[in-house]
């Protein structure tokens, strides 16, 4: 029975699994998928969990849960060696080890792409994983706290200044989903006013969310300016050192959040292989998804998908040539990828991978959206139920669905939930600052040399016992 390994249990990968399982028969391939993390995250929503209107556990999907009959590694795969048939596992406990497969499927994924400014690394958070949105819901609520404390002044402004890098279809919604939830939160703090709050996005290309067109993209920056936020055009993030913007401009502000969304890069596990990797670092797969080197020969059973690979577009819509980074293309990819991986075992013919980009949406805050479809384009709040209505839907399985929109339905009547948990990244700290500890032991007295009294009155050990002379 041919083993199947699925590297990445991202979208591509979750979907590549869950298809192979309904499809393939019994005993005709064993499946296995490698991923340090126990789900796959919905990365439309990760906007929405940072703002408090998606409950994060629901947000996400367990691979244990979904995969049935998919054997599951809780690990890293940091090397393939497909000329041996081969993956080097680091596991999330215990020693390296290696894996052995029959056919190889690369769903790595891909990571937070940066630049060399001074200060990103060290203050900046990304906007790729749960935890990530988690982190920036709890930095905003415990910013509003700190800052209801705070008197007037540079201290207060510093935490009352969030900074997204970055204007494409991420960074848009986050900026706009953040404000939107600093507006509501206002509510619950008389000692702040709207002014008091300051919102800047930073984009070094002349517009934003190439995605749509130039009419939309100009109705959303003006709806953000009119909610009070601020997008910098032509415009480049010098310096964050210590929290200190720098912009290109020479305007200089302080934030104590920076939210970094300007480009993602395929994983870099790709260096680690024997497998053609294109000028960008991603796989070379062909159209069907078969991997295939420079002189476009098919790498026999090595396949790929999703953000790490080089998809080419068959719908002409794509960058260069070749799908663009999404959950939209992930998803359908995997489905192909499953169908195509099911044919070959059964020697029957393949199908190459093709969809035409149904259009962009955007959800901008609640009751805001932002719809593109060829030169259709649709804003306000008719494009936020359709923004809600499509991910609400293309969330996989039925159980993640009526938890999605369940917890939607919910926050309608009663509010989004306020409560910053910022204190879970040290849980530990008030069961160690209040937990009892053992005494230090008494230091030993020695006794004093044969002739020689100790000090006066001091007790001088004799025979064991203590005495005094």
């Amino acid at each position: 029975m041919p083993k199947i390994l699925i590297v990445g249990g991202g979208y591509a990968g979750f979907y590549t699994a869950w298809k192979l399982e309904k499809w393939l028969r019994s005993g005709e391939a064993e499946v296995t998928v490698v991923d340090p993390l126990p789900y796959m995250t919905y990365q439309p929503f990760l906007p929405e969990v940072a703002s408090g209107s998606i409950d994060p556990r629901h947000a996400v999907v367990s691979l244990r849960r979904h995969l049935k009959s998919t054997k599951i590694i809780a690990g890293k795969v940091e090397k393939i060696s497909h000329a041996d048939k081969t993956v080097t596992v680091l596991p999330n406990i215990g020693e390296q080890f290696d894996l052995d497969y029959d056919i190889v499927v690369v769903t790595a994924g891909a990571v937070s792409r940066t630049f060399p400014i001074p200060g990103v690394a060290d203050e900046a958070i990304g906007l790729k994983t749960i935890e990530e949105a988690v982190a920036i819901r709890d930095r905003i609520l415990t910013n509003f706290d700190k800052a209801s404390l705070l008197p007037e002044g540079p201290e207060r402004d510093r935490l009352l200044t969030f900074v997204v890098v970055g204007g494409g279809f991420a960074g848009i919604e986050i900026f706009a989903e953040m404000r939107s939830f600093a507006s509501a939160l206002l509510d619950r703090y008389p000692e702040l006013e709207f002014e008091d709050t300051h919102f800047h996005l930073i984009e070094a290309m002349g517009r934003i969310m190439p995605e749509v067109s130039l009419k939309t993209a100009g109705w959303v920056v003006n709806n953000l300016a009119e909610r009070g936020a601020q997008i910098h055009l032509d415009t480049q993030l010098k310096s964050a050192v210590g929290g200190v913007i720098e912009l290109s401009t020479g305007e200089s502000f302080e934030s104590d959040t920076i939210v970094w969304t300007a480009g993602v890069m395929a994983s870099p596990m790709l260096k680690n292989t024997d497998l053609p990797i294109e000028e960008r670092g991603r796989l070379r797969v062909r159209p069907d998804l078969r991997v295939h080197d420079e002189n476009d020969e098919i790498v026999v059973d090595a396949w790929g998908a999703g953000d790490v690979s080089a998809v080419p577009d068959l719908s002409g819509g794509g960058v260069g040539g070749f799908c663009v980074p999404n959950a939209q293309h992930a998803v359908r990819q995997g489905k192909r990828l499953a169908k195509n991986l099911v044919a070959e075992l059964r020697g029957e013919d393949l199908e190459d991978y093709y969809h035409k980009n149904a259009g962009a949406v955007a959800g901008l805050g609640l009751g805001v959206g932002a719809f593109q479809s060829g030169k259709i384009g649709i804003t306000g709040v008719i494009a936020w139920f359709m923004h809600r209505g499509y991910h609400g839907l293309a969330m996989p399985s039925w159980e993640r669905k009526i938890r999605v929109i369940g917890g939607w339905v919910l926050n309608f009547l009663l509010g989004r939930d306020i409560v910053s948990l910022e204190a879970r990244v040290h849980p530990r700290a008030a069961f160690e600052e209040f937990a009892s500890r053992p005494r230090a032991a008494a230091p030993a007295v020695e006794s004093a040399p044969a002739g020689l009294p100790g000090p006066a009155g001091a007790p001088v050990p004799v025979g064991g016992a203590v005495s005094k002379e």
